[in-house]
This record gives C-alpha cells, sequence and structure tokens, in this order.
C-alpha cells in the first residue's frame, strides 16, 4: 500500500503567518478555525487536525477539458502571453461565439 503524499504546504502556510495573513478557513469543510487559538488548543486536546489544501477553490460548475491540434506556432505564442493564456483563450472564444463569429 503506497502511502498518501502530505498536501499540505507547509512553507507556504509558515510564510502566511510570518506576514500577518490570517490561514485561509472554510466552515463548511474543516474542522476548526485554524486562527482561534482557542479552537486550536481544543482540537489539538482531542487529536483533532485540519488539512489546508493549497491552489485552485472548487467551483459549482466545472468546465469540461478540451484536447485540439493546433499549429505549433500559435500555441508557442499563446504560451508567451503568461499565465492564465488558457483562460484567456476561453474569453475569446466565448466572445466569438456570443458575437456570431462561430
Amino acid at each position: 500500500m503506497k502511502k498518501q503524499e502530505q498536501q499540505t504546504d507547509w512553507a507556504a502556510l509558515r510564510r502566511r503567518a510570518d506576514e500577518g495573513k490570517p490561514v485561509p478557513y472554510d466552515p463548511d469543510v474543516d474542522l476548526y478555525d485554524p486562527n482561534d487559538d482557542a479552537q486550536v488548543q481544543e482540537a489539538w486536546a482531542e487529536g483533532r487536525v485540519t488539512v489546508t489544501k493549497m491552489g485552485r477553490p472548487p467551483v459549482a460548475i466545472k468546465r469540461p477539458t478540451l484536447n485540439m491540434r493546433v499549429d505549433a506556432d500559435v500555441m508557442a505564442h499563446l504560451r508567451a502571453s503568461g499565465k492564465g493564456w488558457q483562460t484567456r483563450v476561453n474569453k475569446v472564444l466565448r466572445d466569438a461565439v456570443e458575437s456570431g463569429v462561430l
């Protein structure tokens, strides 16, 4: 049986704490508020722990994945535009559909 990999980014949490930023907390998911010392002490005394997941938050409507072939120079240009290029491509396609071009 493979050991489960740790998902908590402790370095990121330490940086947030050093910067005085609160730890992200979702009362619907997490067992206690990690920013409330009394709740933390109570949870640790009872042996409860919470895991903070880093990354993109869940969305109500998940977009499907699209696999398609495009010319290499087109792909290079899109990626060269920087982080968020896929979101921008989605917006261009949405605008084209809404305007009747596609």
